[in-house]
């Protein structure tokens, strides 16, 4: 039983900043990556960011240079600081966490983005 919890989500107006937490609980091990997909209304869900356990990353185009991941792999924990906020950034944003033989996804943090 694999549980995946996001938190930190909310509204902000533009420019403004937010930090995403999720933490991967139960009976899972060999974690290979850890990463953040988010997907508006009407929207395919798209890749924000996503990491290995070696320290590598790989960002969207959408959101390269605003967005930061980071991660504890011994704590099954990853986060997301997102910067200078636009409204394109308004989604539910969805923490997953693969391993070898597959992955597993939470339930989503809401991020609006609104004056």
């Amino acid at each position: 039983q694999v549980h995946l919890v996001e938190s930190g989500g909310g509204l902000v107006q533009p420019g403004g900043s937010l930090r995403l937490s999720c933490v991967a609980s139960g009976s899972i091990s060999g974690i290979t990556v850890m990463g953040w997909y988010r997907q508006a209304p009407g929207k395919q869900r798209e890749l924000v960011a996503r990491t290995t356990g070696g320290g590598s990353t790989i960002y969207g185009a959408t959101v390269k240079g605003r967005f930061a991941i980071s991660s504890d792999f011994a704590k099954n924990t990853v986060y997301l600081e997102m910067t200078n906020l636009q409204p394109e950034d308004t989604a539910v944003y969805e923490c997953y966490v693969a391993v070898n033989i597959g992955g597993y996804w939470g339930q989503g943090t809401q991020v609006t983005v609104s004056s």
